[in-house]
């Protein structure tokens, strides 16, 4: 994980008003979106960005508001996917660029029509048949993140935190034995886990004590606070799936709210 901008501690801390973000911020350490860069409307949209960590805001009404600080990185299109040559149609997006001796032949070669020797994250966005032409899209050109409004909402995609080794306590939220008349040992337990000789094994899937975390989540129909596409920031209601400084993919939510 890569992070190139670091924000002052009163910012990380909280603010108390949401016009006070671009003051709080020191310009010459942005990351601003050229004017060349373009929006990815088709079908959900779509842009990278990383997970800066959490602030609070105060809206109009005086509400507190929790939020999440989203860095948008500059998302360069490295390469179009067409039906006829892959069979679908997507567009494949490069953030953080490497520098020319930290990447690897095949990736110059690679990113050699984008302009950059190498990117350190690069993911992929489903477009529709034909959007490439019509959205003027192509290697080189930056996207920005004008595909959604304040008040929106959307869908982020982040790796969760790893938790490591955990008991099913933890994992699956069990109940546990019990904690007094004579239990020993045994408090933290998971209790039976299987039937008796016939069928004489324990079923596959059983919920047990394994792996933690380091998985792909989604959280769906966040708000959109707040957009500064000049100097790169969004603001999401409530928490991103991820630690700081990790990547998460930003889409137009897919279920609304009913």
């Amino acid at each position: 994980m890569y992070y190139i901008r670091e924000f002052p501690v009163h910012f990380v801390l909280g603010t108390r008003d949401l016009g006070d973000l671009k003051s709080m911020v020191e310009p010459k350490e942005l990351v601003p979106q050229p004017e060349t860069a373009i929006a990815l409307s088709s079908l959900r949209g779509g842009i990278l960005g990383i997970k800066a960590g959490m602030t609070q805001v105060y809206s109009k009404e005086g509400d507190k508001i929790p939020v999440t600080v989203i860095d948008l990185q500059q998302n360069v299109i490295t390469q179009i996917k067409t039906k006829e040559k892959e069979g679908y149609s997507a567009v494949q997006v490069g953030v953080l660029p490497k520098k020319v001796q930290r990447a690897t032949k095949p990736e110059k070669g690679h990113f050699k029509k984008a302009g950059f020797p190498g990117f350190y994250c690069v993911r992929e966005f489903r477009i529709e048949s034909g959007a490439e032409s019509k959205d003027k899209l192509q290697e080189g050109v930056k996207l920005a993140a004008s595909f959604v409004k304040e008040g929106e909402l959307v869908d982020v995609t982040g790796e969760s935190k790893g938790k490591g080794f955990q008991g099913g306590m933890k994992r699956y939220n069990m109940a546990g034995g019990f904690k007094t008349h004579g239990a020993s040992v045994c408090h933290r337990s998971l209790g039976s886990i299987g039937n008796r000789a016939d069928p004489g094994k324990c079923f596959k899937n059983k919920k047990m004590p394994g792996h933690m975390g380091s998985e792909r989540v989604t959280a769906h129909n966040l708000k959109v606070v707040s957009i500064d596409l000049q100097n790169a920031v969004m603001l999401l209601k409530g928490s991103v799936p991820g630690s700081k400084n990790s990547i998460v993919i930003i889409r137009k939510a897919i279920k609304g709210v009913v």
